[in-house]
């Protein structure tokens, strides 16, 4: 699942990261103000003297705020790459008697019905990516806490997938599954 989920993980890093640098920072800090430390002065000014820093610092300061805007763009962008991409599968065996064209949203709409009525099933999302030569089918389904999600994987290869793969046309589909176990109740809708 790691190359569906990128933003997540790229998240969890940054975050681990983030938070150590906070700890240690704050640590030296506290460490210094109650003179466990003795690198630094508590009572000395900030910075010594008032005059103008050397040019090559300016430099190096708006080149890291540059690098550090960057990266938090580059962090932002990640957000927006939530699900894989899917693409419209085209079916024609024979460009010249016609074109078919499948959605993969509209693929997926009555194997996603199919997985909602499963015991314990609230909710389900699928998305078909790749394309028809190299197709990948990344699932995620909202479930009760006390459902068991063994017997849900094994209807699911048992008779959504299969049933997915002949109506596609397709020998194989690798899946990824997510359970989300949900606490709201049978009859309450879940607003996205």
């Amino acid at each position: 699942m790691t190359a569906l989920n990128r933003p997540a993980r790229l998240n969890r890093a940054l975050l681990a990261l983030l938070g150590l640098l906070l700890l240690a920072g704050g640590g030296f800090v506290c460490a210094t103000h109650l003179r466990r430390l003795t690198v630094l002065d508590p009572d000395a000014a900030l910075v010594p003297g008032t005059a103008t820093p050397p040019t090559w610092v300016l430099y190096v300061t708006a080149g890291a705020a540059i690098v550090v805007g960057l990266l938090a763009l580059r962090w932002l962008a990640a957000q927006l790459a939530r699900r894989p991409r899917t693409h419209t599968w085209r079916l024609e065996q024979d460009p010249d008697q016609g074109r078919t064209e499948l959605a993969a949203s509209t693929a997926t709409e009555p194997f996603v019905g199919e997985v909602t009525t499963y015991e314990g099933v609230r909710t389900a999302h699928a998305t078909l990516a790749g394309t028809r030569r190299a197709p990948v089918l990344a699932l995620v389904i909202g479930a009760d806490q006390s459902t068991d999600l063994g017997a849900v994987r094994a209807r699911l290869d048992a008779e959504g997938l299969p049933r997915l793969r002949r109506a596609l046309d397709l020998d194989t589909l690798p899946v990824t599954v997510e359970f989300r176990f949900d606490t709201v109740s049978k009859d309450s809708r879940v607003l996205r």
